[in-house]
């Protein structure tokens, strides 16, 4: 009923949420009555149709609700079938690491995808194992969604840098305090660390995005940086290869607040191919080699 509820929300119509689920419009509105019926009050308005104000409440619990759904029958369904064959992975952008990539099996399947929606993937089944890339104090895990029962461990932290143009005035310094840089502007990239985190980091506002770039190319990020398009913070050794390119642009290492970029795996269950590679990756965080990229590339 919930995700009845969440179709008919999202597509505002119980005809087209019938055709979607592939139900009867009836069936539609007899779950949707019956949810109603439970809670003892009106979630959606029939014309036009839109949540009420309890129905938008319902709806900030249901995602969640509904992915730990999906996770548990990804879980139950591991358990009762055994290893699996095939190896599907997905990676968020920087965290295809190259001694990673060399361990991978013949014959996987590898997918980029958001940082944000790695987690997910592995929880609900999708995936077998992730690869994920974030934000966080030396030694510390990084802040991942509650999504299901996963494992993970990291497997690599490194320094990070500004990337900006060449000819700014703050190129040629040893380290840059994020703090100093809240009124710059940003740019946003997958690759990149959010404009949101930077905020988050320096304990206030600013950081104001300049342009947006929806694709992981790092020289591409690294001509709209040169381009005066914005400011990047990025693995160190991310920024100090884009920077080598043209010399259009240059990396400062970040001296002030102390965090790394670290990678993580993530898996569920404890037999099959996923979890026989998460063991032979497992291996205290190391730094990434001077001039080695983080993204694999």
């Amino acid at each position: 009923m919930l995700r009845t509820f969440v179709t008919v929300a999202g597509l505002r119509s119980f005809s087209a949420a019938a055709t979607e689920l592939g139900y009867t419009q009836s069936a539609v509105s007899q779950q949707i009555a019956t949810l109603e019926a439970d809670l003892g009050l009106v979630l959606l308005h029939r014309r036009p149709v839109e949540p009420t104000r309890a129905g938008e409440r319902l709806l900030e619990h249901a995602g969640p609700l509904l992915l730990r759904h999906r996770a548990a029958r990804a879980d139950v369904l591991r358990a009762a079938s055994g290893p699996a064959g095939r190896l599907e992975l997905v990676a968020s952008p920087l965290s295809c690491l190259p001694a990673i990539v060399r361990s991978l099996p013949p014959g996987c399947g590898l997918r980029t995808i958001s940082r944000e929606r790695v987690a997910a993937e592995v929880a609900s089944g999708a995936a077998g194992l992730g690869l994920v890339d974030g934000i966080a104090a030396p030694s510390d895990p990084l802040r991942l969604p509650d999504v299901g029962p996963l494992s993970g461990f990291g497997v690599a932290e490194e320094e990070l840098a500004v990337l900006l143009p060449s000819g700014h005035p703050l190129a040629h310094r040893r380290g840059l305090d994020l703090a100093d840089l809240t009124d710059a502007l940003w740019l946003r990239a997958p690759v990149a660390v959010p404009v949101e985190r930077l905020r988050e980091l320096a304990g206030g506002g600013g950081f104001r995005a300049a342009s947006r770039y929806d694709g992981e190319d790092v020289r591409t990020v690294l001509n709209l940086v040169a381009a005066g398009h914005g400011l990047v913070l990025l693995p160190a050794s991310v920024a100090a290869e884009a920077a080598g390119v043209t010399g259009a642009a240059r990396g400062v290492p970040l001296s002030s607040p102390r965090v790394v970029h670290r990678v993580e795996v993530l898996y569920a269950g404890t037999v099959g191919p996923a979890a026989a590679l998460a063991a032979q990756l497992r291996q205290p965080p190391s730094s990434t080699p001077p001039g080695t990229s983080a993204s694999g590339s």
